[in-house]
């Protein structure tokens, strides 16, 4: 169930009992010397540790089966998210929007971003979201599974990528510009699929539940701003 507010949509789901839901493929590793492999800092990783932990990540396997999802129908056990918003109208607003998207402008939002940010949206590329919360900074791996490029009946364009082993969720992320063919209208996409992959975040998760809620929020105002409406 979803509740609007003008064009935004906020999801009304309550996250389901976590014992109950099936395994993510989880790899435990010990703590102590650091390793390519490292997920957590307490100083901003540099560029030569992502292009490691990247490097490290590239033939892992996903950590959930559905992979692909996101285009039909997200799998039962999941905690699914699905936030869009009207960024205008036109030709010239669809054209920004898909260039932002290509250039990952929808995660520039400061406490969070993907590196490199030079990366090509192709099926098959690995690339690592960098935040900072709470204090402290978090590399998470994840891999372009497909790309959306349509015509019609609706114009769209997009990509989803989906969690590796070295990640705090478990799950898939699409984002999608839509070009409206009935009234002109444009709007931002995201449907997402997760679950807590890793110990501390299952631990807190209510704070993650805010984190994923207040990434979408601020990702759609970004668009929005970008597109200049």
């Amino acid at each position: 169930m979803y509740c609007r507010a003008a064009s935004l949509q906020i999801p009304g789901n309550i996250p389901p009992d976590l014992d109950r839901l099936p395994a993510c493929r989880t790899r435990f590793r010990p703590l102590g010397k650091w390793s390519p492999t490292a997920m957590f800092f307490i100083s901003e990783p540099s560029a030569e540790t992502i292009t490691r932990f990247i490097s490290s990540q590239r033939q892992e396997p996903f950590t959930y089966a559905a992979v692909g999802a996101t285009q039909h129908e997200p799998p039962a056990g999941y905690v699914v998210d699905h936030n869009r918003i009207k960024l205008g109208t036109g030709q010239q607003t669809f054209e920004h929007a898909v260039a932002a998207l290509r250039r990952w402008q929808q995660f520039d939002l400061g406490w969070i971003r993907i590196v490199p940010d030079t990366t090509p949206l192709e099926a098959g590329n690995t690339v690592a979201i960098k935040a900072r919360t709470f204090g402290f900074w978090s590399l998470s791996a994840c891999r372009i599974v497909y790309l959306i490029d349509e015509q019609a009946p609706i114009r769209k364009f997009g990509f989803a990528y989906g969690t590796l082993t070295n990640h705090v969720e478990c799950g898939e992320e699409r984002f999608t510009i839509e070009w409206q063919p009935h009234d002109d209208s444009v709007w931002y996409d995201i449907l997402a699929f997760s679950r807590p992959h890793q110990f501390l975040v299952k631990l807190g998760y209510p704070l993650a539940r805010r984190l994923q809620k207040r990434f979408a929020r601020e990702s759609l105002l970004r668009m929005l701003t970008i597109t200049g409406s």
